[in-house]
């Protein structure tokens, strides 16, 4: 079954919404009386409206633990009175995961970066009933405002995530919330995600690595100068910050087969005067992409790094905090040697700070100071373009 169920918090003050109160009147939910049995549970309008409504509350409460104020409520695990409410365990998980994200503002701060509010968007993408189960796939479109500690960071910064709720049907005719799965895959997980492990999925070193960069901020920040190439950056950055969730139809997407990171910076790259070499597509010294085909170096982190470097239309820089608009960070997750991820500054503040968008997950703006403090064990290729 699909909805189109769509929920919106406004403000900062929603962050604050305890789960207690996200329950649905008793006349609003229907489950399937057999649900004790394993018969196949029924949910009606009302109940997908309870299952947006819980999905809402949860990935708003995660917020709230990043913003600059207070701390937020505690989870309250709801008896199963009401139709749609959150399990005992989860509720225990979530105020666990809250704790870590207390924990991870704290680090922000100490890197001078803070969040004074919040918007928080879920969409339900589909919702799949199979026994006493139900499965509910939401989008999560985030947008946090920067504090302006120095007055020169940009307004927000934003993302989507794709996540996976498990709701299992009890006796009355009632729902609980036992579980929530990311399904985001290939790049950094989202500000307000639970700390966890990234699956780093390996892959093969084209022939022309680079050098890692430092990611300790510098005692001076380094002014980009323009090449002799004469690449329109900010038109790089104006193409990524356009596409950045609203992605451009004029090219195929990559998300199911390895992610669309690399797609994507390739894509504001030759928006701002990248030309395609053409040869064999499946050589890192040829980049280009056309109606039927591309080349692994257009989509492949690797193999993009590698053609970059031996074409001399980048090199590295020494450390992260040198990126300008229009370079590019790659990711290492493991240190393996085999970079993950991709991503293009799009907005450099006058301290020196640069803020990155990309795809696989859709993000908009982030700090290079949050994502390596969120990827502490990370290997980072800077790349100037």
């Amino acid at each position: 079954m699909n909805s189109t169920l769509r929920l919106k918090t406004a403000t900062a003050v929603v962050l604050t919404v305890a789960l207690s109160a996200v329950l649905l009147p008793a006349a609003g939910a229907s489950a399937a009386a057999g649900a004790e049995a394993g018969a196949s549970a029924s949910v009606d309008a009302a109940t997908k409206q309870g299952f947006a409504s819980l999905a809402d509350a949860v990935l708003t409460k995660r917020t709230s633990a990043l913003l600059d104020g207070p701390r937020p409520n505690a989870f309250a695990a709801t008896p199963p009175s009401g139709p749609v409410s959150v399990a005992s365990g989860l509720a225990s998980a979530e105020n666990g995961a809250v704790a870590g994200l207390l924990q991870r503002r704290a680090r922000l701060a100490e890197l001078k970066e803070a969040y004074t509010a919040a918007k928080v968007d879920v969409d339900v993408d589909s919702v799949r009933v199979t026994g006493a189960r139900a499965k509910v796939r939401v989008t999560e479109t985030t947008e946090l405002t920067y504090k302006k500690i120095y007055g020169d960071e940009p307004p927000n910064t934003g993302f989507q995530a794709q996540h996976e709720l498990t709701f299992t049907a009890a006796p009355g005719g009632t729902w609980q919330l036992t579980g929530i799965t990311p399904l985001d895959q290939g790049g950094p997980s989202a500000i307000n995600a639970p700390d966890s492990a990234v699956v780093d999925p390996g892959g093969v070193v084209a022939d022309a690595a680079g050098q890692a960069a430092a990611t300790t901020v510098p005692a001076r920040p380094e002014a980009k100068i323009s090449p002799a190439a004469g690449y329109n950056y900010g038109a790089m950055a104006k193409y990524a910050e356009k596409y950045w969730k609203n992605y451009n139809p004029s090219y195929r997407k990559f998300n199911d087969v390895g992610g669309d990171c690399t797609n994507f910076i390739s894509q504001s790259l030759r928006a701002g005067g990248w030309k395609n070499d053409t040869g064999w597509y499946k050589s890192y010294k040829n980049w280009w992409y056309n109606s039927a085909n591309q080349t692994t170096s257009w989509v492949n982190v690797n193999y993009w790094a590698s053609f970059a470097l031996y074409s001399k239309r980048t090199h590295n820089l020494s450390n992260v905090y040198y990126l300008g608009v229009g370079d590019i960070l790659q990711m290492d997750f493991s240190g393996n040697g085999s970079k993950d991820h991709s991503m293009i500054t799009t907005y450099r503040s006058s301290r020196g700070v640069p803020y990155l968008t990309y795809h696989s997950n859709n993000t908009y703006r982030k700090s290079v100071a949050s994502i390596v403090a969120q990827n502490p064990r990370a290997k980072y290729y800077a790349f100037r373009t």
